[in-house]
């Protein structure tokens, strides 16, 4: 379909702060892009914008052919999987992994009236399989670990086929063993020509997926720069970034940055 997201002249401000300046940027059909930058940078803004959440002070922002203010954005929501710590907070702990996937289909955090054929449950019990955690189906989303829960997101956010997956920060939290079964799974998304264009926050380099194809870089809400990931993610642009100077390594397709020694 082209170009699946554009922010062009996107300005935010609140309460005299300006939180995004001047960010332009497009998203393409088939990209996989993770935005990177330290706290306070606009990341999570970027994301709320792209998810329909909130409206740009000025600029316009395009996301899957709709520009926001012109557009229902109820139904645009339909088009965008969204995982993020202020949605998880809302999901009832008490509802089964399986609900928690199947609500989505009707952009419900919880079981009510709603009914659901066979193919909505084929769906979302494949989806929990996808992510290497069907054999919790039937256990209440409160009594698993952090990293099955993010499991249980992400396979929520794909429940109505979206065209744009946003991940805010998905492996936020998790141990060794949680973030890298997270890491996995997202490769293998990543690696699906039928997965939708995804986005993902992190503050952390080592939590880029392999199979992620391009990187923004923020800082105090203004654009480093953006493209191809191995253009991005240079000791140059992150030490840009995040104020400090950094040496990056990469090794089987996942990288690392640490401060430059001396």
């Amino acid at each position: 379909m082209g170009e699946v997201l554009e922010f062009d002249d996107v300005f935010v401000r609140r309460g005299g702060t300006t939180i995004l300046d001047h960010v332009d940027w497009s998203v393409d059909d088939g990209e996989r892009w993770v935005i990177l930058g330290p706290n306070g940078a606009g990341k999570t803004t970027v994301v709320q914008l792209a998810a329909g959440r909130m409206h740009p002070t000025s600029g316009t922002v395009t996301v899957v052919g709709e520009q926001l203010g012109r557009t229902d954005l109820a139904d645009l929501r339909t088009l965008v999987g969204l995982t993020s710590a202020a949605l998880a907070d809302r999901l009832p702990p008490g509802e089964r992994a399986l609900d928690i996937v199947l609500t989505a289909s009707y952009g419900q955090t919880g079981r009510w009236r709603e009914e659901y054929d066979s193919e909505d449950i084929e769906r979302a019990e494949a989806l929990l399989h996808a992510f290497g955690v069907a054999h919790l189906a039937q256990r209440t989303y409160g009594t698993l670990s952090s990293g099955e829960r993010q499991r249980v997101q992400v396979a929520r956010a794909l429940m109505p086929d979206p065209e744009l997956l946003l991940l805010d920060e998905p492996a936020a939290g998790l141990d060794l063993g949680g973030r890298e079964e997270l890491m996995a799974a997202l490769s293998e998304l990543a690696g699906d020509a039928r997965s939708p264009v995804s986005v993902m926050v992190t503050h952390h380099v080592e939590e880029i997926p392999p199979g992620f194809t391009h990187g923004l870089l923020l800082r105090d809400g203004e654009v480093v720069t953006a493209g191809e990931l191995g253009d991005v993610l240079t000791p140059q642009h992150l030490s840009n970034a995040f104020g400090l100077e950094l040496e990056v390594e990469r090794h089987r397709g996942r990288y690392t940055a640490r401060a430059a020694v001396r």
